[in-house]
């Protein structure tokens, strides 16, 4: 997989022994994070069955898997008896080889999350706020990332890898749609957040945009096991999205390539503009505030958004309309073979959201277009948060996956 993001490039003292399988020294090996990568993939694997993906010798992916095991990052698993031979020994990543941190940045609440080598969510810190200013963000990692660590051992904190950061570009913009007061929104435009951050900790700090974190969470623990190619849409305050292509996130000469709330839709009225407009929820906020409703309640519990009414029933009609209209937008360019729609919402919400997207397409002209699956997301609320934590999982122990896909070739 291919990324791109802004490091704080700092990083601590730490244990020797542990560091081939905590920082990116010995583990950017290429053979090492190659197999890492492959057992990611495949969940377990034997010796014999990753010398044939990898076209390595056995004798050579016996001293790899000695080394990753003896670092604490693969472990065991009972062996399994063949017809014939000895039994076959699967490998599988240790969760405890080693843990990052997500922080989720968004302008109605802020998320984050500690994650294990096996992408195993361990904890999670939920803060809504109506908009954050950077001193009170600050104040929020600080003190969640202690909560958060509070349990470790002082082994599982040395094995910390890093802290990602998944924030929007430009959060001191859409001032009118934001709703913030303008000296906050402001405040943010000279802020190095990975820099401050950096400050606290002893980690390294990764930063990449929100939605394309999402999408790499997608790609990493939902369809993107399944599908190679897929345009994701992310519903969020503005609703954002990602191109994933041969198995790898693309994100463009500027990182950032799947900006698809800005593509231009039709609006109620018939004239043109951003899907972002059209699709996001800080246009059902608004709308359930008119009409005197809790808006309040979206950010506070993302699993139960009932009660609205017809207000949800008309933002879905409309976000369906312009989503589908983007996908097909979207997929006469680079002829991917899914649409995946996913976001901070209820299950029920994002299944009905995705149903709407399918009867919708019934009335775009697709004439030129190859078919295509709409496909829910699998990750929701946190895709974010977990995209922020794998940053560093990236950085440190996998390979890019287009590179996976030559190797079963």
């Amino acid at each position: 997989m291919t990324w791109e993001w802004a490091s704080s490039g700092k990083g601590g003292d730490r244990d020797p022994s542990l560091s081939r399988g905590t920082t990116q020294s010995g583990v950017r090996l290429y053979n090492e994070r190659l197999v890492l990568s492959l057992i990611r993939l495949h969940g377990q694997l034997p010796k014999a069955e990753m010398a044939r993906l990898t076209g390595l010798s056995a004798q050579t992916v016996s001293v790899i898997v000695r080394q990753l095991e003896a670092d604490g990052l693969l472990k065991r698993r009972t062996p399994q008896r063949g017809k014939v031979g000895q039994p076959l020994v699967p490998f599988e990543l240790d969760p405890e080889g080693a843990f990052t941190i997500g922080l989720k940045v968004g302008r109605r609440s802020g998320d984050l999350m500690l994650m294990d080598l096996a992408g195993n969510v361990r904890r999670t810190i939920h803060k809504p706020y109506m908009f954050p200013s950077p001193a009170e963000l600050l104040d929020f990692v600080r003190s969640g990332v202690e909560e958060l660590t509070s349990e470790l051992s002082v082994r599982q904190r040395s094995r910390i890898s890093g802290l990602g950061i998944a924030a929007p570009f430009e959060l001191w913009k859409w001032e009118d749609e934001v709703g913030a007061p303008r000296d906050i929104l402001m405040a943010w435009k000279d802020y190095d957040l990975a820099a401050e951050i950096g400050r606290l900790f002893e980690w390294p700090v990764l930063f990449c945009n929100d939605a394309s974190a999402a999408c790499a969470a997608e790609l990493l623990f939902g369809q993107g096991r399944d599908i190679r190619d897929f345009a994701y849409f992310y519903m969020g305050y503005f609703i954002g999205g990602g191109i994933v292509l041969n198995g790898s996130l693309f994100l463009g000469t500027n990182g950032n390539a799947g900006a698809l709330g800005s593509f231009p839709v039709t609006s109620v009225t018939g004239k043109s503009e951003e899907l972002i407009r059209t699709a996001s929820f800080y246009v059902l906020e608004r709308e359930i505030r008119r009409r005197g409703g809790d808006a309040e309640a979206l950010w506070r519990d993302p699993t139960d958004w009932s009660g609205f009414g017809d207000v949800m029933d008309e933002w879905v009609e409309t976000a369906a309309r312009g989503i589908a209209t983007a996908a097909a937008g979207v997929m006469a360019v680079i002829d991917c073979s899914a649409v995946v729609i996913d976001g901070a919402m209820p299950i029920d919400l994002r299944s009905r959201l995705t149903r709407a997207v399918r009867s919708a397409l019934d009335e775009v002209n697709l004439q030129g277009i190859s078919s295509f699956a709409v496909r829910e997301g699998s990750v929701g609320a946190d895709a974010r948060a977990m995209g922020a934590a794998s940053l560093p999982l990236f950085d440190n122990f996998i390979i890019n996956r287009n590179l996976l896909f030559k190797e079963q070739n």
